[in-house]
Parts: structure tokens; sequence; C-alpha cells
């Protein structure tokens, strides 16, 4: 790793390791159940249900003739093992030599942070503006040579404009969700028609697909047709209580938000982990067991780079995100507003292209299915894979890349593009 900065992940590692320890208390054998098991105190305040699996743990040990000092040392032994195993999993992943070096396209227009990529094509290519979530780098659409659908779609006769948000910065930091898309999204639209010379495909990725679903209701006229992939609608609709939960967290955050007029990337992770709190551990102990030589490897070294390296929220937009959102479900309701507009997918008649993928933990499928219901006509595809593996997995290419290049090829031909 010479010449190149020492990774961090992953973010939050103190959070991780401390889930990790919580996993190992939580998993040991059940308090009190048998005389002599190595065990919390017996007065360890317990549910019902879980004397009940104390009880039935006891039960079978008894019938088996298993004596409980041993299997609570089995245990002891099997979690030690778990730890030792998410440990190496780490260190292989921070020591690993793999970095990032594709070569980054030209700057054709910036603003603030923010700025426009150019990813070529042919003369004749279907220009196509790219939006990005404003919580991730946007090189997650260009992982790495084989893993990258912009370069793909650049290759199959589009022209990919992709819109680099960047980290928030000076006046950025107070932006709410209506600076960004009446202001810096508009303003990315003009360019991308004033550099392809015509009306432009619309793509939006995740959060970026709702930043682009208001853009396409208010500046229809510049767009020859909306793509959004993995986009939430109904926020509640698969688990209200997650949801709610997320929501929770803002009072919390608030000073937090006060004092930095961001949200910062640890703390963004720290929502993310919560919602499946095993899973981080979990990966990387299945990294631990891979050849650090193999391309799987070096796609998880790619994918959890990008991931560490997140960018902060600004403060109101984190505001109107959680309490808004997640809390108040605003856009499934109807309430949510851009420039006192609500947004409104029914009143959306551009061709449309809606990947919903079927294994998708961060946005729920019903939350996107939801607004495929609201676009009558739109043109919807299950990518089998999740919301990271749709664009930049092993089948990224056969799920999604492919489906969505001969949509965007079958629109009807612009003049003057």
């Amino acid at each position: 790793m010479t010449g190149a900065p020492p990774r961090r992940g992953p973010r939050p590692l103190a959070l991780h390791l401390a889930l990790a320890l919580a996993t190992r208390w939580a998993a040991r054998t059940p308090p009190g159940f048998a005389p002599g098991s190595r065990s919390w105190s017996g007065a360890w305040p317990r549910s019902r249900q879980g004397r009940q699996e104390a009880a039935r743990i006891a039960a079978a040990l008894a019938e088996g003739g298993h004596r409980p000092d041993q299997f609570a040392i089995a245990v002891e032994r099997a979690l030690l093992a778990r730890d030792a195993a998410l440990l190496r999993g780490i260190l292989a992943y921070r020591r690993h030599p793999f970095h990032r070096d594709l070569p980054e396209p030209p700057v054709l227009w910036t603003e603030g942070a923010s700025r426009l990529l150019d990813y070529g094509g042919r003369p004749d290519a279907r220009p196509l503006l790219v939006v990005p979530s404003l919580v991730n780098r946007s090189h997650i659409l260009d992982l790495l040579p084989e893993a990258s659908m912009l370069r793909f779609l650049a290759a199959g006769g589009a022209r990919p404009l992709l819109l680099d948000w960047g980290e928030p910065g000076g006046a950025e930091r107070g932006f709410t969700l209506t600076d960004y898309v009446t202001g810096r999204l508009e303003r990315a639209l003009a360019a991308a028609v004033g550099i392809a010379g015509g009306p432009v495909v619309l793509l939006g990725y995740c959060m970026g697909g709702l930043l682009g679903l208001a853009l396409a209701q208010r500046r229809p006229a510049p767009l020859r047709g909306l793509a959004l992939l993995a986009t939430p609608w109904d926020f509640q609709a698969e688990d209200p209580a997650r949801a709610r939960s997320l929501a929770a967290t803002l009072p919390v955050l608030e000073p937090l938000l006060q004092r930095l007029g961001v949200l910062p990337v640890d703390a963004l992770q720290a929502l993310f982990a919560a919602q499946d709190p095993g899973g981080i551990a979990e990966k990387f102990r299945h990294f631990g067991q891979l050849d650090p030589d193999s391309p799987q490897a070096r796609r998880f070294v790619a994918l959890e780079d990008w991931l560490n390296d997140g960018v902060a929220l600004a403060a109101p937009v984190a505001r109107e995100a959680l309490g808004g959102w997640y809390g108040e479900n605003t856009p499934a309701r109807g309430a949510w507003r851009i420039a006192g507009e609500a947004v409104d997918p029914a009143a959306i008649v551009l061709p449309a292209f809606l990947a919903i993928p079927a294994r998708d933990r961060i946005v729920p499928p019903a939350s996107a299915l939801a607004l495929a219901g609201r676009m009558a006509g739109g043109l919807v595809h299950h990518p089998a894979a999740g919301h990271v593996g749709m664009v930049a997995g092993t089948a990224a290419k056969r799920e999604l890349w492919r489906p969505l290049l001969s949509w965007i090829k079958a629109l009807p031909a612009a003049a003057g593009v």
C-alpha cells in the first residue's frame, strides 16, 4: 500500500466491532439454565421467550446426554472463532494492495463541488444524464474496467454524462432538496442538453431517482425518457417500524447537524449498519476465506472502498430525508414538495424504465413498486440482484446493463441528436 492512504473501513470500525461483541454476548449460553454453566448471572433479566429458549436447550441437552458445562464451553469456542474470523477478514481488507485507478473522464461543466463527467460514445450515441445518490460517490457506476455500467453504455451506443455531486461545502451545506433540484440539477440538465445538442435521457439511481423524478416533472421538454433504478417511493411499504425507527434518530443527530452543517459519513454508515447489524461482520468473515488474488476479492475490496469513501449529507437534506421521507412517508402521501409543488409520478408522461431489483435490502421492492404503480405505461424490469449488485455485480451486465441499453436505443430519435 506504499503511496496509498490507509484504509479506514469498515466505517465506523468501532461500531462494527462493538456489534460483533454484542452478538457474541447475546449468543452465549442462556444464563442460569444449568448448574456450572459459563454464563451471565442467573439474575440477568430475560424475556419469557428467552426463558422458553433456555428451557428448550436444557431439555435437548438432557435428552442427548450432553453435559451443559461442556456445551457452554463449545459455544464459547465457536463464538471466539467467529470473532477471530471477523478480525482476519478486516485485516485482510485493510492490507489488500488493490486501489482503483481508472482514468477519470473529461469534466465538461462544474458548479460548486459538482461536476459533469463525459463518458463519450459513438458520434450517433444517445445522450444520457446520469444522476446518482447524494450519499455515496458516483463511481459505483464506474467501479472497475469489468464493472462499469457507464463505460458499457458508452460502448453500446449511449453517451453518459455523469453528475458527480461532490462533497457539500460552503453554500451546499445549507441546500435543501428544492435547492438541489431547482438549482444544481436543473443547471446540470441545461448543460447536458447544450453539450448533446438536444434532449437527453435522464437516469436516476436510488436517491438520485427521486431527484430525477422531481426534475422530470418540472422540466419534461428537454427529456426523451426517464430511467429510474432502485428508486424508493413508499418508504413505509414493507416495514413501517424500520422507517419510523430511522426517523426517530433525527433528534439524536440534531446537535451534530447543527454543529457541522452536515450528517457525516460515519453517522450515515451507522444508520445503514443498524438496518442489518450482523451483515457487515458476516461479509468480512467470508472475505477472509477468499484468495486475495482472486477476482472476487478484488471486486469486494473495490466495493468496500467505495462504501467507506462516502459523502456527507447537507443537514437540511438529512432532515427532509429522515423526518419527511422515512418518518412521514411524504412521497407516497403526495406531500413531498419541491419549490412548493407536490411531486406526482402520475403527472409524468415520458417513456419510463423502472428497474426494481428483487433482492434489494436498501430499497425494498415494495417501496419501488409503489412508484411503478403511479407511472402508467412505464416498463418495469426486475433484475435478479441486490441494490448494488444490480449496477456493479458480476451479473449486472445480464441483469440490468443490456436491458437498459436496449430500452435507451429503442426510444424515438430526437431531432438533431
